[in-house]
């Protein structure tokens, strides 16, 4: 017990001595006046109140008490049946003799045995005291529940039962003739009904927990029909006592026959009250048991819409996560399920989903498929509730996952819903791991407890911006955030759709499928991780340099080491660079087709290896014929011989002298340890620029010699610091705006700045905070500032005045107020000397009311763009990635069409990318970031995952990790031949690390719209046989010239060319050559043409000079796709671009404090050098 007078301050001495002088006689003195509060409840009336009603575990007493009390009424009336003799159930003498000498009769009725039952003094006393007590306290409760209107308490059913069974037993205290009359003491089940029910609520209220309606009012129902049973019994055998004198048993089994429709028959009532009470209780049966199967029916259906709950056992015993959603879409429900049971670990966990909207069909359907009936659980509530999330065990959960809907109009709301709800879970399971998704970057710093956050608009933007450099980004990072999924490649699908004969020759080989035979087997790579001194890929490289530690990895086992992580530090390093020296406790980081631990280790014989690589390597890129499209599971890796190789594989010993261009150089060794020498720079990668430290005339005279630094100003709260390319002072407002001239300059349109490099055009709506991490990445300090593309946002919307605040500090930088639905504003802003166009997916038509319609604009806006201007490479954004299929689309197109088939195949045997070979997604020319979804549900079993993400984007700059950059393949740099060899000189010179490359093909089995000339005197001269046999050679095999076997032609040139083959009749007049001529013009005018004049006329109509428009640059028939970590003997090909992660050119700098000023760029520029050219 505290101590008072420790913890009450003693008072002043004077108070003290005046209070020990005047005694209590200072109180009368004094005006206080002490106040009693809540007297109301010191009344006897609100004592009894809060005894019996109020408080809960009091009332649950005197509720189990009086349901006791009934129950045992009930029992002395089954003994008072038992111990009865209807002979003795006389009230005097002389109806015991008159009853004696009866006979019963049929039509007469003798009410004695009715209204007169045996009761023994013993048993009378108790069931006299069992209704003495029930009546007190039902007047008692009935009193303290008086609310003004006693009709109300008396007409209650409750208490008229109470009435008619216990008023009798009094009266018989003072009357003792009637001590054996009959009282329907068995319709005291009813009270005990009414008693369980009172009772089960209080019961809830006093142990804090709630039962599910279910249960509640399935032991009503269970109540309701033991009562009327009940009933039936004792009403049946009492009547029958004047009858056939019926025993509880059989009164038991009649009621049974009866109530079950089966109706025997040899067990009747006799008399006509025993019938009419059947007719009654069959009534009240069919009018209350349909009430109660009714409402039972209905809650059944009800829980099976909520869900019902996830019990404590199953969360005790198994291991599940929950996923919370506002609501859930089938696309989304099944990219988490395909994703997250990819995993073998987690086959076993069960997916309990929150979501406060009710199951659509088509999720009901598929959760109905036993695959996932068993493993999910949809529960209707929400992550604001503690009784929601106690229905799913969140505190006993492995994770959560909380994501927000991208499809809402107003996505600030959406961020707002989602923040609340990770509260709300943080609240109620602190311990449990929460992993959350958020769409607008402003909100993120609410949400930092976080284990795991993915920013859309972050990922989005930078991901978008990188693609402008380093082409189909999007979709590298894409293939690598996608768990892998046992499928073979498809490319014999492919082949048996397009018809195409293929047989085991080389020519064969170069056929339009082997691409897909390359792309299909490099996108089952993912990124894994492993302790060194445990793993067999990096065990022996202890002591050695990353670099030497990556390329002697990717040479013997075919992996890519990207990075690593100290035992004693969270960051991640991504290519430390050659003087990083690999460590015993480093977690290394590697791209390949499956983690070590699934794989398994053999080292065939030489002539073993020699006899495969006749049988299953063939061709240029030396690939299986067996390649896998993102295997799982155990994978044998053939361990390469490090030895000389046989003249028919790839060597790395130089050519012979006598050739004709000479000695071809050779590739230096890379170090186990490196050197200072090791780390210049050598002609492969040398920069051809001049240094970038000392500005040239024209620089400084143009104003465009520029700072290194971070920039002074963010626009939301937890954006990542970046070294970036920054101007000395930030530019006025008025000069952001592309458009329109003001007094620091005068020009109105693109053309007139006159920008070297060629423009980077994103269209937007508006300009949201997340269109800050597309302008960081184009302005990191390791671009070269000679390469730095102007950069002009054509946004629906003015942007708002902090955000001309964030990017008025970086150079060539401009905004737009236009949309790319109109032709002039895309003229203005330079469409026609652009190198990309990123067309950026609006807010305001990502809901749609029919699903999949939401990006119907866009498609049809980029289509336009993509007929209007052939040559702008178009990065698009989607909502939903099934609509990719619109991009670029040809109808007639044969190619397009056995894509189209090819994905529903892969769709059909559940592939997590089933779009993966569409044409637009390979070559990284679209994106939804729906796509990146998984990167989330990933990071639950690869916690790496967004933090390597995020570096590779350049979201994070961690001091001493790499960047990603590409390079470009040229004709001086095909003397490297193999992809191993380009390994070894990147890494032998400046320490770069490759991890992949983006191949551009011709598309050979097509010919473009535009490209499709067609020559009105050819075809004159030209006989059908002729036509047939050129078709023949350019078309595969066609033998017809129907427009079915042309899809590329259109109908109207095709019933031209046909009308110019026949022969037409002479005329000699004038008038007729001067039609023929027209008609002729007329003829040659192809839709390209209509299309180039259209825009050329409008940039004359706008005073722009229409000679940068080039009409005829069409690369509408080439295919681009990825590989990932592509074999060793892959051979390079012209214009590939390596994917390369660079080290850190800081990393290099001596340890000096940063300065943001001109003096920290003079020491950055020595070590930045420009995009590598080989």
């Amino acid at each position: 017990m505290v101590d008072l007078d420790s913890e009450v301050p003693p008072l002043p001495p004077r108070y003290r001595f005046r209070d020990l002088l005047l005694g209590d006689q200072g109180w009368q003195s004094d005006d206080r006046v002490q106040v009693e509060f809540y007297m109301n409840e010191n009344t006897f009336k609100e004592r009894l109140k809060l005894f019996f009603i109020k408080n809960q575990r009091s009332s649950l007493r005197i509720r189990l008490f009086n349901f006791s009390l009934k129950l045992l009424s009930c029992f002395l009336y089954i003994i008072r049946v038992l111990l009865d003799d209807p002979t003795q159930a006389l009230g005097c003498k002389e109806l015991h003799r008159s009853c004696s000498n009866q006979n019963y009769t049929p039509g007469t009725i003798d009410w004695s045995p009715i209204i007169w039952v045996n009761r023994s003094l013993p048993l009378w006393g108790l069931q006299v005291s069992v209704a003495l007590i029930s009546l007190f306290e039902t007047l008692l409760l009935s009193y303290l529940s008086y609310k003004g209107n006693i009709w109300e308490q008396i007409l209650r059913i409750p208490f008229l039962l109470e009435i008619i069974n216990a008023v009798p037993f009094i009266i018989t205290i003072f009357w003792p003739v009637l001590r054996n009359l009959f009282i329907p003491v068995f319709l005291n089940c009813w009270l005990a009904k009414h008693a369980l029910e009172n009772m089960i609520n209080d019961l809830h209220r006093a142990i804090q927990r709630t039962q599910s309606a279910m249960f509640n009012q399935v032991l009503i129902l269970i109540s309701t029909l033991l009562c009327l049973i009940f009933t039936c019994i004792c009403g049946i055998q009492h009547l029958e006592r004047a009858g056939n004198r019926l025993t509880l048993f059989d009164s038991l089994y009649f009621c049974i026959v009866t109530f079950s429709t089966v109706g025997f028959g040899d067990v009747t009532p006799k008399i006509w009250p025993s019938k009419l009470l059947v007719v009654i209780m069959i009534c009240v049966a069919l009018v209350v048991l349909p009430i109660q199967f009714e409402q039972l029916a209905y809650l059944w259906m009800e829980r099976q819409k909520s869900g019902g709950n996830y019990s404590r056992h199953r969360a005790q015993t198994e291991k599940h996560v929950v996923l919370c959603v506002s609501s859930l879409k089938i696309d989304l429900l099944m990219d988490f399920l395909n994703e997250f049971y990819a995993h073998p670990r987690l086959q076993d966990y069960y997916v309990v989903i929150l979501c406060p909207t009710e199951m659509d069909a088509q999720v009901r359907r598929v959760l109905q498929i036993p695959m996932w009936s068993q493993r999910v659980i949809y529960l209707q509530g929400s992550a604001l509730k503690d009784q929601d999330l106690l229905r799913a065990k969140m505190d006993d959960a492995e994770a959560c996952f909380i994501l927000s809907s991208r499809c809402e109009v107003d996505r600030t709301a959406a961020d707002h819903q989602t923040i609340l709800r990770a509260w709300a879970v943080k609240d109620f399971a602190p311990n449990c791991p929460l992993y959350v998704q958020i769409l607008k970057p402003e909100n993120k710093f609410h949400i930092k407890f976080a284990d795991h956050v993915v920013c859309e608009e972050e990922f989005k933007y930078a991901m978008l911006a990188l693609n402008c450099i380093c082409p189909a980004t999007s979709t590298l990072i894409t293939l690598l955030v996608h768990t892998s999924r046992g499928q073979t490649a498809p490319w014999e699908a492919f082949r048996q759709l397009t018809g195409t004969k293929q047989t085991l020759n080389r020519e064969s080989q170069q056929s339009p499928e082997q691409w897909q035979k390359m792309y299909g087997r490099c996108s089952g790579n993912e990124v894994y991780h492993i302790n060194l001194e445990e793993s067999t890929f990096f065990a022996e490289y202890e002591g050695k340099s990353f670099t030497y530690a990556s390329f002697h990895a990717h040479k013997k086992f075919g992996v890519c080491l990207i990075g690593v992580r100290k035992e004693d530090n969270k960051n991640i390093l991504l290519n430390p660079g050659p003087r990083y020296i690999m460590s015993s406790t480093d977690i290394c980081f590697y791209i390949n087709i499956t983690k070590e631990e699934n794989s398994a280790f053999k080292k065939h014989e030489k002539h073993r290896k020699n006899h495969e690589s006749k049988l299953s390597y063939h061709g240029a890129s030396r690939l299986p014929v067996h390649s896998i499209i993102a295997s799982m599971g155990t994978v044998a890796i053939d361990l390469q011989d490090t030895g000389c190789r046989t003249s028919r594989g790839p060597t790395l010993a130089l050519p012979s002298e006598g050739g004709k261009e000479g000695r071809r150089p050779s590739i230096a060794p890379v170090l186990e340890v490196a050197d200072s020498s090791s780390l210049q720079t050598c002609d492969l990668l040398s920069d051809q620029s001049e240094d970038e430290t000392t500005p040239s005339d024209e620089e400084v005279s143009a104003g465009l010699e520029y700072a290194k630094g971070y920039p002074p100003y963010s626009p939301y709260i937890g954006s990542s610091p970046t070294f970036c390319h920054l101007l000395h002072e930030k530019v006025p407002f008025c000069c952001l705006r592309l458009d329109k001239g003001c007094q620091h300059n005068y020009y109105e349109d693109a053309k007139a700045y006159g920008f070297k490099n060629k423009l980077i055009i994103v269209a937007a709506e508006t300009a949201g905070n997340g269109l800050y991490n597309f302008i960081v990445p184009l302005r990191a300090y390791y671009r070269p500032k000679k390469e730095l593309n102007p950069i002009v946002l054509l946004l629906d919307n003015p942007p708002d005045m902090h955000f001309l605040d964030a990017i008025c500090w970086f150079p060539m930088v401009y905004y737009m107020v236009g949309s790319i639905d109109n032709l002039d504003d895309l003229l203005r802003c330079g469409v026609t000397f652009a190198a990309n166009m990123v067309v950026v997916d609006k807010e305001s038509t990502m809901s749609a009311e029919e699903d999949y319609m939401a990006d119907a604009k866009t498609i049809v806006n980029v289509q336009t763009l993509f007929r209007l201007f052939s040559s702008l490479s178009i990065i698009t954004e989607l909502t939903h990635p099934a609509n990719m299929r619109f991009m670029q689309f040809r109808a007639k197109d044969c190619y397009s069409l056995a894509l189209s088939k090819l994905e529903k195949k892969e769709r059909e045997k559940g592939s997590n990318l089933a779009f993966m070979f569409r044409l637009p997604f390979a070559a990284g020319r679209v994106f939804s970031i729906s796509m990146l979804d998984t990167l989330l549900y990933q990071s639950f079993v690869k916690d790496y995952m967004i933090s390597i993400t995020r570096l590779l984007l350049g979201l994070d700059t961690t001091p001493g990790s790499g960047f990603l950059c590409s390079m470009k393949i040229t004709e001086e740099d095909l003397w490297i031949r193999t992809y191993a060899r380009l390994y070894q000189k990147l890494c032998s010179s400046t320490g770069d690390i490759p991890i992949g490359v983006y191949r551009t093909e011709s598309q050979k089995l097509t010919t473009s719209e535009s490209q499709i000339s067609i020559n009105v005197e050819e075809w004159e001269d030209t006989k059908d046989t002729k036509e047939q046999i050129s078709y023949r050679s350019n078309h595969r095999n066609s033998t017809s010239s129907d427009q079915s076997d042309h899809p590329l032609l259109r109908r109207k040139s095709m019933q031209w060319a046909r009308r110019l083959s026949r022969r037409v009749p002479r005329h000699s007049s004038k008038t007729a050559e001067k039609i023929n001529q027209q008609r002729m013009n007329l003829y040659r005018r192809s839709e390209r043409q209509e299309l180039a004049e259209l825009v050329k006329n409008r940039m004359k109509h706008l005073g722009l000079s229409p000679a940068g428009y080039d009409e005829m640059n069409d690369h509408q028939n080439t295919l681009s796709y990825i590989l990932i970590n592509p074999s060793p003997d892959t051979r390079l090909e012209l214009n590939d671009i390596v994917y390369l992660i660079r080290p850190d050119p800081l990393a290099y700098v001596p340890n000096t404090a940063p300065s943001r000023k001109d003096s920290f760029c003079n020491t950055v520029g020595q070590d930045t050098r420009e995009e590598t050219q080989l």
